[in-house]
């Protein structure tokens, strides 16, 4: 392995890496381009030019051409700037920077995830991200033990030590933990009513290149794909829009949004599953009409992780289980607020008591 560190802080993000044998007389710019895949060759040579890498040991400015040899240490540092700003309908979104933290203890934090954050740097998304933040609370690292799209809100576990890690992803890898998603949905002819229902259309990966993003599904029986199991209870009706939770029994990708569009109830501001592939890059590549922004109504697919449930166990009470909630955030409870004849407070207090019961059925 080339990198000897990684170091994460809210405004910036240095790591170091070490020059084996295979790249030993190789350009600079080449070398980097291998651990900065998301960076443009120029975007790279820019780097190396204002002085955000540097050779230990080599006093000044690197260029682009410069040779690296082997046992030298480079460090690349990378500032946080515009580029994960987000935005909608020409406005810059405000995002939450200091989320609640729902629960801490010795080996975990809970965080009430916001949305647009990502549960852990990837690609261009290094500073705005779950692990980072608690990071830069603790002074130390952390270690995510699952994760949350980046647009979905909601409950995630972030382990504080290698120990918790292992024991709270072995759950998830067991099944042993239960989940809530509070979500909107906008009825389509495929919607047969059904206040309660379970998909178990199989999921199958995305496509080759950009198309990865698009998740297919295929009947129980076909053998396409990879088994998904979701529970659905509607909440509330009202015009065309619902309100419900979903139980996911399994974790596949995008598996609730793509179950809800299955059943004729694809998530409000959802760009892929209620919109098409089409419109999702016309957001991604900023060039959405108006018609696109009114169609879609919010900047994300509304879709909230409400409550988990986890295996709380002691010696004493080795099946003890423990429930972890977070309301909607504000985006999601303003659209209801707005669009909804309904007490939107006794809601989110019915809602709570629903999922409880739900769970505490699940342990029978």
């Amino acid at each position: 392995m080339n990198i000897i560190y990684k170091k994460f802080l809210p405004e910036s993000f240095e790591a170091c890496y070490e020059v084996h044998m295979p790249h030993n007389g190789m350009r600079l710019d080449q070398f980097l381009q291998e651990f900065f895949p998301s960076f443009s060759r120029e975007q790279i040579k820019e780097k190396i030019k204002s002085g955000d890498i540097q050779i230990i040991g080599r006093p000044g400015r690197m260029k682009p051409n410069t040779k690296v040899y082997e046992k030298e240490r480079i460090l690349a540092f990378t500032h946080k700037t515009i580029h994960e700003d987000e935005w909608w309908n020409g406005e810059k979104l405000e995002l939450e920077s200091n989320p609640p933290i729902v629960y801490e203890d010795e080996g975990l934090y809970v965080l009430s995830k916001p949305p647009f954050m990502s549960t852990h740097p990837t690609g261009k998304h290094l500073f705005f991200c779950a692990t980072v933040y608690l990071e830069s609370l603790a002074g130390r690292g952390t270690h995510s033990v699952h994760r949350l799209d980046r647009e979905t809100s909601g409950v995630l576990l972030v382990a504080k030590n290698p120990a918790a890690a292992n024991k709270y992803t072995v759950y998830f890898e067991k099944e042993r933990v239960r989940k809530c998603y509070f979500f909107i949905g906008v009825k389509n002819e495929n919607y047969n009513g059904a206040k309660k229902f379970t998909a178990k259309e199989r999921l199958d990966t995305g496509g080759e290149g950009l198309m990865r993003v698009l998740i297919g599904h295929h009947p129980e029986d076909s053998g396409i794909g990879k088994r998904a199991e979701t529970a659905f209870d509607i909440l509330h009706e009202e015009g065309k829009y619902v309100l419900g939770l979903a139980f996911p029994k399994t974790g596949r990708q995008h598996q609730i949004r793509v179950h809800a569009m299955a059943h004729g109830l694809p998530l409000l501001g959802d760009k892929i599953y209620y919109g098409s592939y089409k419109m999702f890059q016309s957001f991604k590549d900023r060039y959405a009409t108006a018609e696109d922004y009114a169609f879609m109504q919010l900047p994300r697919h509304a879709l909230h992780a409400t409550a988990i449930n986890i295996p709380w166990e002691t010696e004493v009470l080795p099946k003890q289980r423990k429930t972890f909630f977070g309301p909607p955030p504000e985006d999601i409870g303003k659209w209801i607020r707005e669009n909804m004849s309904l007490d939107y407070d006794r809601f989110l207090e019915t809602t709570k008591e629903t999922i409880e019961n739900y769970f505490s059925k699940s342990d029978k």
